[in-house]
């Protein structure tokens, strides 16, 4: 174990929190304050087990094995969905870049391209006033890499996984492709399979950019609070909620929707 990332993991936020509500709860017992220290030793642990690699990592890992890469594309058209992008940032050939998450999946939908030859449909619009055109920049960086501009496809429009797949959709039956392969990070991928059901659609799910290696391996840093780790937890969560949401509302559109294991 470093002692040096030991020592930083609990000095700097989120480890550091922990510390100061640890020492308010001994604070607010010596003050016969008891349903306030509780109150504040409980914070403690929910912070602590949320922001250590041991629980973070088997969080993501259940969810992203949600799928694996099949051993053989079955499909007439690769779909890429965007994760986020700047507009203005220098790149090689150009201004604005993916995020680290779209720049992996690019990297996956590029590669598979050259396995198949299949067209391309890039899936992503401005989210915010401050972000890049995903789609649009995918495109280029694609054309860049020496993709044909005629095996690009862009959908420009969507700002959320459900938008993704409700003008992919579209743009999939305007050009009669029935045998989509979903292209996007493994976190993402069951609830964006949803969201394409919804709509109609069954895609052959290709997840790539795992943030967590398939075993597990335990180490005393494991235990120590990190940010990166806390940040992991929001990822697992956020695609969980949005999972049961995308469930919900497939739920409501189909009436004998299942969750899908």
């Amino acid at each position: 174990m470093s002692l040096t990332k030991a020592l930083v993991g609990w000095l700097l936020p989120p480890g550091l929190l922990v510390l100061l509500l640890l020492l308010f709860a001994f604070w607010a017992r010596r003050k016969g304050q008891r349903r306030l220290s509780l109150a504040a030793l409980a914070m403690a642990a929910l912070t602590y087990l949320w922001s250590i690699p041991a629980v973070a990592d088997a969080w993501v890992r259940h969810v992203e094995a949600y799928a694996s890469p099949p051993a053989r594309i079955d499909g007439d058209v690769l779909v890429m969905l965007g994760a986020g992008a700047t507009p203005d940032t220098p790149d090689v050939d150009g201004a604005g870049m993916l995020s680290g998450d779209g720049e992996s999946r690019l990297l996956t939908t590029y590669r598979l391209y050259r396995l198949t030859k299949l067209p391309i449909v890039l899936s992503g619009g401005q989210v915010f006033p401050d972000d890049g055109v995903e789609a649009e920049i995918a495109r280029r960086q694609l054309l860049s890499l020496g993709v044909p501009a005629t095996a690009v496809f862009v959908e420009d429009q969507s700002r959320t996984t459900e938008e993704n797949a409700k003008y992919t959709s579209r743009l999939l039956a305007l050009h009669h492709w029935r045998h989509p392969v979903l292209v996007t990070s493994a976190f993402h991928m069951r609830r964006a399979v949803l969201d394409f059901q919804q709509y109609g659609v069954h895609v052959q799910p290709y997840p790539c950019d795992y943030l967590v290696s398939r075993r597990p391996a335990w180490y005393a840093n494991q235990f120590v609070p990190s940010a990166a780790a806390l940040s992991l937890t929001w990822t697992a969560l956020h695609e969980q909620l949005g999972t049961l949401e995308a469930w919900l509302r497939d739920t409501h559109v189909h009436g004998d929707a299942v969750p899908t294991q």
